[in-house]
């Protein structure tokens, strides 16, 4: 088959789910819908771009209607995984399939032996050690870590040990080696969480702290080679934007930046659409704020307003590609900001298709995988995947 699409930007709109999955009781989810949810508490999502891709095709998303859409496919998705996280999700986009979720602490905290041991090794106190908001925290533990120059441990929804400190009191250098320690530790089968995750900031009271850009993830490798991998080993770009280069632990990636919001999320993929540097591959972002900054913080209104602001960014990022560019755009699990507690939500996901190429683009039928995104992919610069990891073409991208 010959070679569709030259570049392909694959965009995850963190948590943006599209409505519970039939397994979504045994989660506590069912009845969540992140993405009907959030404009029914907005009086409607002013969203034109995603609307004339055709997300109306995918639920009833109050403020938008079913449009025709020659030159886009929209359809849902369901994740075969067993979780509902980050890492879980992104995992299946690339092909793999995981059967046995990543441990979570979200209700408990950390057990005082891990505690213990983390204490001993690194030589600093722990504070903290429940689930919590980053910068909520930070204000509230911030002047005693200063103080005692101790480590403020904390965890959330997701699979993650996240350790919080002073950029100018402990310094970024031992913050990293006491995440690597805790990295270590976390190896242990009744630990294994999916990230460890240092966060330093700086301020010296309340009311002046702010989280850096040195955030540094130390992720579990992917349990084996993944769709990044297969691109990377035959040549191909595969440029990280945000957290995916993390999530991944480095593994078949040829290039990443960092990112401090989704504007400059977006701001950098729009930057590589119009370079040079990216000639041929998967261009793979996350857009971490929707889940972040407002499913967590149960903040529908703020989560629809990050929404809307991405639909603008949007067009940009579509004026900038090639006729022969591919442009997915999806989710990797819900995070209802109406729903109960602030954990993620069992949910589908959107996935909108766009080209300039394509000329019959319809509302396609609900597929059973994740991983269906990155056999496509795959399937697109005549590649295969090894004989573990799942996923079925999406056969009318290709053929159009």
């Amino acid at each position: 088959m010959k070679q569709k699409y030259r570049r392909i930007f694959l965009i995850v709109m963190d948590s943006l789910g599209i409505g519970y999955m039939e397994d979504a009781k045994r989660f506590g989810d069912e009845g969540a819908n992140t993405f009907v949810h959030i404009s029914e508490k907005k009086n409607g999502l002013n969203i034109p771009n995603l609307e004339n891709l055709g997300i109306a095709d995918l639920a009833p998303i109050v403020g938008t209607k079913k449009v025709s859409h020659p030159h886009s496919y929209s359809m849902r998705l369901h994740e075969a995984s067993n979780g509902k996280d980050t890492m879980t999700g992104h995992w299946e986009m690339m092909g793999i399939l995981t059967t046995k979720p990543f441990k979570t602490f979200t209700d408990t905290g950390f057990p005082p032996e891990l505690i213990k041991e983390l204490e001993e090794k690194t030589g600093h106190k722990v504070i903290g050690n429940y689930a919590a908001s980053g910068t909520k925290i930070i204000e509230d533990l911030g002047e005693e870590q200063i103080r005692d120059n101790s480590l403020i441990v904390y965890t959330s929804a997701d699979s993650v040990l996240q350790i919080a400190a002073s950029e100018e009191v402990t310094g970024l250098e031992e913050l990293y080696r006491c995440c690597e320690i805790a990295r270590e530790i976390c190896m242990k089968p009744e630990y294994l969480v999916g990230r460890v995750i240092a966060r330093p900031f700086v301020g010296k009271k309340p009311g002046e702290f702010k989280r850096t850009a040195n955030r540094h993830d130390l992720a579990l490798a992917p349990s084996e080679k993944t769709v990044m991998d297969i691109l990377k080993e035959h040549g191909y770009d595969v440029s990280c934007v945000g957290k995916i280069y993390d999530i991944f632990d480095g593994h078949g990636a040829t290039a990443t930046v960092k990112t401090v919001s989704n504007e400059d999320g977006m701001d950098k993929t729009i930057a590589i659409a119009k370079g040079d540097e990216f000639k041929e591959g998967l261009c793979f972002v996350n857009l971490v704020e929707f889940d972040s900054e407002y499913g967590h913080r149960r903040n529908p209104i703020g989560y629809g307003n990050a929404i809307e602001a991405f639909d603008k960014r949007l067009s940009d990022l579509m004026h900038s590609m090639h006729d022969d560019d591919l442009l997915m755009i999806t989710a990797d699990h819900g995070n209802d900001p109406t729903w109960t507690g602030t954990d993620h939500t069992r949910e589908m996901v959107p996935l909108l298709v766009y080209s300039r190429n394509i000329s019959n683009g319809t509302h396609l039928n609900d597929r059973f995988s994740f991983a269906d995104i990155g056999e496509t992919i795959l399937k697109n610069f005549n590649l295969e995947k090894t004989e573990t990891l799942i996923g079925q073409e999406i056969k009318e991208i290709l053929e159009d």
